[in-house]
């Protein structure tokens, strides 16, 4: 067994420990492009990205310089629940919409890059969607508007 002596040793320590069991923390720049389905909004078509995994869920939007006007992830969870996001490490603004598992939009929410700041749903919901900051408001789309696409259909 070895022993760590200095304070400095120790906290170097703890903090490789950290960065070993929190994949988020350790990420160095962003993960690679995740398997996509396209959702509908009215007549528009939202390519999504899909977060299943916890360490997927985790990573998110992290890193990236940019994403395309119709590009959007999609957070799939396995069990409804209250969820809450934040923008730590993430380079640009989202706008997040939170969604019942029929597709209806149960809350939105405009997000700051790289802020702390914790967004959640009104209520407990399975999916949650990232795209560009201002996507749903530039076509007047509110709470209460279903999207259709695969993870909605039943």
């Amino acid at each position: 067994m070895t022993s760590i002596k200095t304070p400095a040793l120790l906290l170097s320590a703890l903090f490789a420990c950290a960065l070993s069991t929190h994949p988020a923390l350790a990420q160095q720049g962003p993960q690679a492009k995740l398997p996509t389905t396209e959702l509908t909004a009215g007549m528009h078509v939202i390519r999504a990205e899909l977060a299943v995994t916890p360490e997927q869920q985790e990573i998110g939007m992290m890193f990236r310089r940019g994403m395309g006007g119709n590009e959007g992830m999609l957070f799939v969870n396995e069990q409804a629940g209250v969820r809450c996001f934040w923008m730590h490490n993430t380079l640009i603004p989202l706008t997040i919409a939170f969604i019942a598992d029929d597709g209806t939009i149960v809350n939105i929410a405009d997000m700051a890059a790289q802020t702390d700041d914790s967004h959640c749903s009104a209520k407990p919901v399975r999916y949650a969607l990232e795209v560009p900051q201002g996507w749903f408001a530039k076509r007047g789309f509110k709470a209460g508007l279903k999207l259709r696409g695969a993870p909605f259909e039943k």
